[in-house]
């Protein structure tokens, strides 16, 4: 056979590149080593700026020309940084070179020696994964989420009052609606969100230790901590000042944590309307020129849920990994942490690809109103509830003598269809004053949904 040549393992980076490639932006290791540059430059920046060592503060022209090493950082920068990593076996060393070489073209070799002064690479590395990670999170996979949460509650809504078949444990149940039912996951999605924005994103730079001892030892009388604190949140990251030589991760671990927690829900919603589908709810709509079988043509297979069911899996699997192995550094430093975090990437575009098919996957439905009524036409039992719940209130207020109304009602309905006129004249048989009779009688499985449209309209 013949050779190819190189070709991507991953399909995030084959097949489906297209939708996770605005991730690349940042989690690549291109983006990566973009903000690493960053980092560096405004170091520089801060030193200069706080005249340290005899340093000047740099012109506004020279700020320029030195964060133009980060804000058109492209091509030749990563193919440079690929040649001399080669030579150096070390990221941020090559990183530190690279600074160092831009500075001699603008004529800055007086400042040259600030360059990674007083950094270990974790200081580095610490603010460049806070920085990328909150910007993938911020920019590409947070607007999905919610374009996902969106086009869901517009469902919700549109469907507040489509009454249908409850299936608690998979039997028929109490009759519920099928925007209320969207609208679940609605609420229950919009409180990760609102946790997964909380976020902080942290970062150290104190040093090989985390005891700024060579800043010390460099300047003994300068507030190190001071300087550090305001350089971190300077980027738009909350200061950790307690660390060893690395940021201890636990920000990385809740936000997987959450981000796991968001997939698990949208795995649920993804079976469920599978599920819906498979019942007949819901209608898919046909795709012009889509083939659903290769050998039954009538099919449409649901394959945007079961899609987005596989990638929202390994999604949890690869943040439950970035988890459960972040939390933990051996002494001071180990390396177990390096080679996870270049996987991050992974983990948020298997969830991405599984947002944008959630997202086509819930445009490309139609809910079918006439199977959700003529399900609920053929289970009429499910009104043994209500009837059974009100002969108790009956026999509280003195309207009634029955005795065990739920035995009653499990005698009549249970493991058996029961239709209209048979229920109603049960009802009608039934001790119990009019007022309540003429309420049960009016009642039918499409009409017994209770505050379903209510909460849907109301929450929101």
């Amino acid at each position: 056979m013949t050779a190819f040549p190189i070709q991507p393992l991953s399909p995030l980076d084959g097949r489906y590149q297209g939708v996770v490639s605005p991730l690349g932006e940042y989690l690549s290791e291109a983006g990566l080593n973009r903000a690493r540059v960053e980092v560096e430059v405004e170091w520089i920046i801060t030193l200069a700026n706080n005249s340290l060592f005899g340093a000047t503060p740099l012109t506004q022209d020279e700020k320029a020309r030195l964060r133009a090493l980060y804000l058109t950082f492209g091509q030749e920068e990563i193919d440079w940084l690929a040649e001399r990593e080669a030579v150096t076996r070390h990221d941020v060393k090559a990183v530190e070179y690279l600074v160092r070489d831009r500075l001699s073209q603008l004529g800055l070799d007086a400042i040259a020696e600030l360059t990674h002064f007083g950094c270990t690479s974790e200081d580095i590395n610490s603010l460049a994964y806070a920085l990328t990670v909150k910007r993938a999170v911020g920019d590409v996979w947070l607007p999905a989420l919610k374009s996902v949460v969106e086009t869901l509650r517009a469902l919700s809504l549109e469907h507040a009052d489509a009454a249908m078949l409850s299936r608690t444990h998979g039997q028929p149940a109490t009759p519920t609606t099928m925007g209320k039912e969207l609208g679940v996951f609605v609420w229950r999605l919009e409180r990760v969100i609102a946790q997964l924005e909380a976020t902080e994103y942290l970062g150290k730079f104190s040093g090989a230790t985390g005891t700024w001892s060579a800043h010390l030892a460099a300047a003994p009388h300068v507030a190190w901590p001071n300087i550090a604190r305001g350089f971190v949140e300077s980027l738009g990251l909350t200061f950790n000042p307690v660390t060893t030589q690395i940021e201890s991760h636990d920000w990385q671990v809740e936000l997987y944590d959450r981000a796991k927690h968001a997939g698990g829900i949208l795995h649920n919603l993804a079976s469920d309307i599978w599920t819906y589908i498979s019942l007949g709810y819901f209608a898919q709509i046909p795709v012009a020129g889509a083939t659903g079988s290769s050998t039954m043509p009538h099919k449409i297979n649901p394959i945007r849920f079961e899609n987005a069911e596989a990638n929202l899996e390994l999604a949890g699997g690869i943040f439950a990994t970035l988890a459960q192995t972040l939390v933990t550094s051996r002494l001071q430093r180990d390396l177990t942490d390096s080679t996870t975090q270049r996987n991050i990437g992974v983990a948020f575009g298997h969830s991405l690809l599984a947002l944008d098919n959630l997202r086509r996957g819930l445009g490309e439905i139609s809910l079918s109103r006439d199977v959700l009524l003529a399900d609920l036409d053929v289970n009429w039992e499910v009104l043994g509830e209500a009837i059974q719940t009100a002969v108790r209130a009956e026999v509280v207020a003195g309207r009634s003598t029955i005795t065990d109304p739920y035995a009653l009602l499990k005698e009549l309905t249970r493991g058996r269809r029961v239709g209209a006129a048979e229920l109603a004249e049960f009802v009608n048989g039934l001790e119990i004053g009019d007022e309540a009779k003429e309420r049960l009688l009016a009642l039918t499985p499409a009409t017994y949904t209770g505050l379903a449209e209510q909460l849907t309209r109301t929450y929101l």
